[in-house]
């Protein structure tokens, strides 16, 4: 398992926008994508799940305030950081996506956890999963 503290994302809304008739990622998209590496290079560089294939990513969003939010509006920006940041080598690879709301914190935060597959415990509880073929 990957463990990472990222900071909170900007919404999908606020992600795109339209420059010269064509999306392009925002202002702020490219901030948080931009502190993402940053953070992720000050650890040592852009840091590989335990194995190439496929992964699970379990995502605890901490939001900076009370604010009525869609959780799956913060998924792909921090999809993207990730890949962007050599976490891993595409978002397609992920099979399993968990995004669960915590508590607010004041300036918010994501602690998004990366599992390779076959997972080995349950990503939400810790509990040890059994396979069986």
């Amino acid at each position: 398992m990957l463990e990472l503290e990222l900071p909170y994302p900007p919404s999908i809304n606020h992600y795109w926008r339209m420059w010269r008739g064509r999306m392009v990622i925002s202002r702020e998209g490219r901030a948080f994508r931009t502190s993402v590496c940053a953070l992720l290079a000050g650890g040592g560089g852009p840091r590989k799940p335990p194995s190439g294939g496929r992964v699970a990513l379990c995502m605890d969003a901490f939001p900076p305030d009370r604010r009525r939010r869609d959780l799956d509006n913060i998924q792909k920006p921090v999809l993207d950081a990730l890949e962007h940041a050599g976490v891993y080598d595409d978002d397609g690879l992920i099979d399993l996506l968990i995004t669960r709301r915590q508590e607010p914190l004041p300036s918010g935060r994501v602690t998004a956890r990366l599992y390779a597959l076959p997972l080995v415990c349950c990503p939400l509880c810790g509990t040890a999963l059994t396979h069986s073929n």
